[in-house]
């Protein structure tokens, strides 16, 4: 019989967390990257306003532009 001892309860769940956490702050991290990249672009790169940056509609106009036939 496998007979887990209240140590090794206690590593499984502190490894378990650990994953979920590892799994949820990845992507999190890829899109504050993501985010961070587009508005250092569009606003020192390129010269505008914080303000149109933040606005969906211009973000939809580059989408269009790029993605256009």
């Amino acid at each position: 019989m496998n007979v887990m001892t209240q140590e090794e309860k206690v590593e499984k769940k502190k490894g378990s967390s650990a994953k979920i956490l590892r799994r949820l702050l990845i992507p999190l991290l890829l899109l504050v990257a993501l985010i961070g990249g587009m508005l250092i672009g569009y606003v020192v790169v390129g010269g505008q306003d914080i303000g149109s940056a933040l606005d969906y509609r211009t973000w939809k106009h580059i989408f269009d532009l790029v993605f256009a036939p």
